[in-house]
């Protein structure tokens, strides 16, 4: 393994390790309210009510599995199914990183661990990183 598998996977165990943490807190934070709420207002149908959380946990589910995504990139495909992972995977990682520096004013640390993977996966599809 070379340093850009390295970068690629560090890369894919950041994204997903931030993923589950993401989720706890999703889980936690917005959708256990969002489900009380929806529980006592009877005018939201049960489409809705099932939907809700699924849509909460989107990026969480996404980010998570950009991980693997990243390692296989390292361990198994070639440059340009490689390349095509890290920026499916960047572009996530990009969106995530800055949603969460926006929303969070920078007071959170997942835009940090978003920007981290980001760079190691720049790293990862460099030329010069050989």
């Amino acid at each position: 393994m070379n340093w850009r598998d390295a970068a690629l996977v560090v890369a894919g165990l950041i994204g997903s390790g931030t993923a589950v943490f993401h989720g706890v807190l999703v889980q936690r934070l917005m959708v256990r309210p969002f489900e009380a709420f929806f529980a006592a207002d009877k005018r939201i149908s049960a489409p809705i009510r099932r939907l809700v959380p699924l849509l909460l946990h989107f990026s969480t589910i996404a980010w998570f599995l950009g991980g693997p995504a990243l390692i296989a990139a390292a361990t198994w495909l070639g440059e340009d199914a490689r390349l095509a992972t890290c920026l499916f995977v960047g572009s996530l990682y990009l969106f995530g990183a800055l949603g969460n520096l926006w929303a969070t004013r920078g007071r959170h640390p997942g835009w940090m661990l978003m920007a981290a993977a980001l760079i190691l996966i720049v790293f990862g599809v460099s030329k010069s990183g050989s």
